[in-house]
C-alpha cells in the first residue's frame, strides 16, 4: 500500500480516456470504454484474483476467494471506469503537488488556471500531502478511477498477506455509471455477494446509504407558425408556452437554492421555435411522497395547459431510481461494519445523504445491498478535479479492514 505504488496505478488509469455517451444506446455507450476494460480484466488475473470475466457489455467481475475454514458471508467492491460527458476526458495530464502548501496551485499558466483554497476551502485540509491535480484542461478521472485503484490495491495486499483472514470478496467493475446506466446490465445473481460496496463517494470519511429519489420530465410543445402581423388567434408559439410551464416551477425549488434533505425541480435543457420547443426538467426528492406530489405537479401542469392551448403537449415523465435507504435499512449492520472499519484506521466517517444518485441505489432494489464509501476526489466532472493520494491510501485501509471485520463474524 505504498504511497508511490498507488500513484502508478491511479495514473496508467487516468490518462486513458473512458468518457461515456448519454447519445448512445449501445453498452458500453463508447467505444473506448473498452481500452480499460481489457486491462483491468488482463491485471485482475496478473495480481492473482480468480473467476475473473468481462461480459459482452464490458461488465467486469472476480473473485478473491475465502482463506477461512468457517463460512462467512460473501461481501463485494463495485466501482465504475467510465468518465462524465459533461467534460474532457481526453488527453488528461496530471499533476503530482507533494507536500501541499496550503496555497493557490497554478494548474495552467498559459491560461491562467487556478486551484485556489479561496474558492475551494476544502483544499485547507489536506496541507502537507500529496495531491494530484489536473493539468485545468481537462477533468481528472478520480470519479471513479480512484475507486477502482483503492479496490485493485486492496485486493492486491489480501492476496500478499494471507495472513489476514476473509471470506470471499467480489470485485464489479461497471461502464456508463456517469450515464445513469450503470447498474443496469449488472448481473447481481452471477455476481453472488450478499451485499456490496460502491467506491464512488468523494472526500475522505464520507459513508453514504441514502440517495434522492429520481425522475426526468420531458415536455414536448407542437406550435402554430403564422405572420406576426396577422397572427391573433391563430398562431401558437411554443416558446412562450414553454417558458410559462418554466416559470410555474418554484423557483425557491431550484437546485441552487436548496441543500441537504431539500429535494428540487432543475430545468437542464431548453431548445425552441415557433413550431416546436422541448423542456427537460429532473425532479429529485429523498421523501418518496414528496417525489410523488412533485411529479404530480408536474402532471398537472401537463393536463392544464393542453386544456387553455388545445392539446399541443405531450410529457414523457420517467422514474430513474430511487432513494436507497429502504433497501439498507433492514440490514444496517453492513453500513455498521463500513464506519467500524474507517474507525479502525483512523478515519472520522461522515454519514449523510447523497445528493444525487449511485449505482448502489439501482443495485440495492435490485438485491444486492450496496452503501456508497468515499474514493477521496474533489470537485468532481470538471477542471478543478483534485485527489489527496493520503485519501486513497486509507480508503485501501478500510477495504481491507472491511474483509477482515467480516471474515471474524460469526
Amino acid at each position: 500500500m505504498s504511497k508511490q505504488h498507488i500513484i502508478d496505478r491511479f495514473l496508467r488509469y487516468v490518462k486513458i480516456d473512458t468518457q461515456s455517451d448519454p447519445t448512445s444506446d449501445r453498452t458500453p455507450s463508447t467505444e473506448k470504454q473498452w481500452n480499460l476494460a481489457y486491462k483491468l480484466a488482463e491485471e485482475l488475473k496478473e495480481i492473482g484474483m480468480t473467476e475473473v470475466s468481462i461480459d459482452d457489455h464490458a461488465y467486469i467481475m472476480a473473485t478473491l476467494p475465502s482463506n477461512l475454514d468457517k463460512e462467512v458471508p460473501t461481501i463485494g467492491f463495485i466501482a465504475h471506469f467510465d468518465t462524465t460527458p459533461d467534460y474532457s476526458g481526453t488527453n488528461v495530464k496530471p499533476q503530482i503537488i507533494e507536500d501541499y502548501d496550503g496555497g493557490d496551485i497554478i494548474l495552467n499558466i498559459e491560461k491562467k488556471i487556478v486551484l485556489s483554497p479561496f474558492n475551494f476551502d476544502d483544499l485547507r485540509q489536506y496541507e502537507g500531502q500529496t495531491l494530484i491535480t489536473t493539468d485545468g484542461t481537462t477533468l481528472l478521472g478520480a470519479d471513479d478511477k480512484a475507486g477502482i485503484a483503492e479496490i485493485m490495491t486492496a485486493m492486491e495486499y489480501l492476496i500478499e498477506h494471507p495472513e489476514i483472514k476473509h471470506g470471499t470478496i467480489k470485485v464489479g467493475f461497471t461502464p456508463d455509471e456517469e450515464i445513469g446506466r450503470g447498474a443496469h446490465k449488472f448481473d447481481v445473481e452471477k455476481f453472488g455477494a450478499d451485499w456490496a460496496y460502491t467506491m464512488d463517494g468523494s472526500q475522505i470519511g464520507e459513508l453514504e446509504y441514502e440517495n434522492f429519489n429520481a425522475a426526468s420530465a420531458k415536455f414536448t410543445i407542437k406550435g402554430v407558425s403564422v405572420h406576426p402581423g396577422y397572427a391573433k388567434n391563430k398562431m401558437v408559439n411554443a416558446v412562450t408556452i414553454a417558458s410559462e410551464l418554466i416559470n410555474i416551477l418554484p423557483p425557491e425549488e431550484s437546485p441552487q437554492y436548496t441543500e441537504g434533505l431539500e429535494g428540487f425541480f432543475h430545468v437542464h435543457h431548453f431548445k425552441g421555435e415557433i413550431e416546436h420547443a422541448e423542456v427537460e426538467v429532473i425532479v429529485r426528492d429523498h421523501d418518496k411522497d414528496q417525489f410523488e406530489r412533485r411529479k404530480e405537479l408536474l402532471r398537472h401542469m401537463f393536463k392544464s395547459f393542453n386544456e387553455i392551448y388545445g392539446n399541443c403537449i405531450t410529457l414523457d415523465l420517467q422514474d430513474q431510481y430511487y432513494n436507497m435507504r429502504e433497501k439498507i435499512e433492514p440490514v444496517m449492520h453492513i453500513v455498521d461494519i463500513a464506519k467500524e472499519a474507517m474507525q479502525a484506521v483512523g478515519i472520522e466517517p461522515i454519514i449523510k445523504p447523497i445528493r444525487g444518485g449511485t449505482d448502489g441505489s439501482q443495485l440495492s432494489f435490485m438485491g444486492l445491498p450496496c452503501p456508497n464509501i468515499f474514493a477521496g476526489g474533489h470537485n468532481f466532472h470538471g477542471k478543478f478535479e483534485y485527489i489527496p493520494v493520503e485519501s486513497m491510501q486509507k480508503a485501501v485501509e478500510t477495504i481491507v479492514k472491511i474483509c477482515e471485520l467480516v471474515g471474524k463474524r460469526n
